[in-house]
């Protein structure tokens, strides 16, 4: 069942009467400021365009603050804080989120604030888990309110595993797109390797010594109230020719991730919790990660309207606190799955969704919460 705002079944009954409605005002504004943390090989950009940006490379947290500012999201509060991340494109979630909380420390200290709310974008959804329990562990107190993920691997994806088979070339691949794009990306600390471990459900490899993967590491940071508030994510999947090119290259010409199976493990060995349903060729993954990886915490919707867009709970599905073990359900459920791509929600365009627009119904949503 999803909530319907009070407003918004007002304006619902006014347009029904054939009466104009009023302009959406924007976004409510959070209580305490939000940081974005981007995905693996993302950093300010990723791979030449502006990761949390829109097509022409506007920062979807800028609120439009300035006396003729044009390039801003004019969805959001006048007074909106918002900060993006920077950690290392290529490294374990154990690594990144660290640094993910150290950088959202330094900005919590730079408008004193005391808490914190978190967005991340694909392995960024990982990050924010670890740094909210290291900000618990430092602090003494659960410092993040709400903690979001965006079309994050929760339980892997098949696709680390299918790079990770491609031995010495996985390096020469990863090596050779990030000095391309420039020194920014590719910088001392980067591993390719490990972070491709990170995202493979089970550990990848018994005899390196290193305990890897996701089973792991949602044992040991759990979408747990001690560390936030309130987790909530939003799945995406997209079938055909609406892909992103180089996603569609990969799933006509090399695998099709079969991600709307239901099993506790990862029972068919592609590398992410669950299994397939035996249907390939369908809107049941975004083209890097399937819709039964994707659940951590609450489920969310998002619903775009002729003026305002909005993001609220469905409550149908439960939660997702043991991200080991979610139910059939919640692991095949198209309920809410938003049609896009990985790439589409970020600024990797062009294409038709409204980057500034989908992040300021998040921010009016963890508004309500903060």
């Amino acid at each position: 069942m999803r909530h319907t705002p009070p407003l918004l079944l007002a304006l619902l009954a006014v347009s029904a009467l054939g009466l104009a409605t009023p302009a959406h005002a924007g976004a409510a504004k959070s209580t305490y400021p939000v940081v974005f943390a981007h995905g693996m090989s993302g950093f300010d950009d990723i791979l030449g365009y502006d990761y949390w940006g829109d097509d022409y490379g506007t920062f979807v947290g800028d609120p439009c603050d300035e006396t003729f500012e044009v390039y801003c999201n004019g969805d959001l509060n006048t007074a909106q804080k918002a900060f993006v991340a920077q950690v290392q494109p290529f490294q374990t979630s154990e690594v990144r989120g660290l640094d993910l909380a150290n950088d959202v420390e330094g900005f919590m200290a730079s408008v004193g604030a005391s808490y914190v709310n978190l967005v991340g974008h694909s392995q960024g959804g990982l990050d924010i888990r670890k740094a909210a329990r290291v900000l618990r562990e430092r602090k003494g107190y659960t410092a993040v309110k709400v903690a979001v993920s965006v079309s994050s691997p929760h339980r892997g994806s098949p696709v680390a595993k299918y790079i990770l088979g491609l031995n010495p070339g996985v390096t020469s691949v990863i090596d050779a797109l990030a000095r391309y794009y420039g020194d920014t990306i590719y910088q001392p600390g980067n591993d390719g390797i490990a972070g491709a471990k990170q995202l493979v459900y089970n550990d990848y490899d018994a005899n390196d010594g290193r305990t890897t993967g996701m089973k792991a590491f949602n044992t040991a940071y759990p979408p747990s109230s001690p560390y936030a508030t309130r987790f909530v994510s939003l799945i995406t999947a997209q079938h055909g020719v609406n892909v992103n090119p180089a996603l569609y290259l990969l799933k006509e010409f090399f695998f099709d991730i079969d991600g709307d199976g239901a099993c506790t493990d990862d029972c068919d060995n592609d590398g992410a919790g669950g299994k397939g349903d035996g249907v390939r060729n369908e809107a049941d993954d975004d083209g890097l990660v399937g819709i039964n990886s994707q659940q951590m915490g609450h489920r969310l919707y998002y619903t775009e309207y002729v003026g305002f867009d909005y993001v609220g709970t469905d409550t149908a599905l439960g939660q997702v606190t043991n991200l080991n073990a979610p139910t059939a359900t919640q692991m095949t459920s198209m309920s809410s799955v938003i049609i896009q791509d990985h790439l589409d929600v970020v600024g990797v365009g062009p294409d038709t969704f409204d980057e500034p627009e989908f992040y300021a119904a998040i921010i009016d949503y963890i508004a309500y919460f903060d």
